[in-house]
């Protein structure tokens, strides 16, 4: 967490999240600042829809066989636009750096490339919509314990075991899913 920021975290939401679309959901966060925060979920794919079949709806020619790899939710803000989660050895002109080894890009630009590989980034995810918060808002959830936070890695980011994710997640933090409730208690 940089400057009290949480740019490139993720977050695991704690059982009984009042917003059912965020139940056990894992979110990477990708911008925040004082004005507001952005992410994308990693655990919510969209049946049926694939990187291909998107790809092709697009006009996107693809010059390699893409694997089928499943299109996610990102969120529910602006289902219809698509974004790319990357590793960083892929950055267009513009994307955005998502802390140390990520990055996320937006254009049609990125897409083009993971269709050829030429340039592609080694890892990446696409993703349509996103998760928003307005100024303040994801500070006071995480004080409520809305949710947790922990740092990423590549594997948790970009593995294909979606309904898996959320408690690999609380894994890492030493947490059994298991064992956690959405009670609070007071010592």
């Amino acid at each position: 967490m940089e400057g009290g920021f949480f740019s490139g975290q993720l977050l695991i939401a704690m059982p009984g999240i009042s917003d059912p679309r965020f139940e056990r959901a894992l979110i990477l966060i990708c911008a925040h600042d004082e004005e507001h925060a952005m992410g994308l979920a990693l655990n919510r794919p969209i049946g049926g829809l694939t990187v291909p079949d998107l790809l092709e709806r697009l006009e996107i020619k693809s010059t390699i066989k893409l694997p089928p790899d499943l299109v996610l939710m990102g969120g529910p803000v602006e289902r219809e636009r698509g974004f790319v989660l990357h590793t960083s050895d892929y950055h267009g002109e513009h994307s955005i750096e998502v802390g140390a080894d990520f990055a996320l890009t937006a254009t049609r630009e990125v897409l083009e490339a993971m269709a050829t590989h030429n340039g592609a980034p080694s890892r990446s995810l696409l993703a349509l919509g996103y998760a928003g918060w307005g100024a303040g808002q994801l500070e006071n959830e995480i004080k409520q314990n809305v949710w947790l936070t922990c740092e990423p890695d590549e594997d948790l980011i970009f593995a294909h075991d979606y309904d898996r994710k959320w408690g690999r997640a609380l894994t890492k933090l030493g947490v059994d899913p298991e064992r956690l409730s959405s009670a609070a208690g007071r010592a």
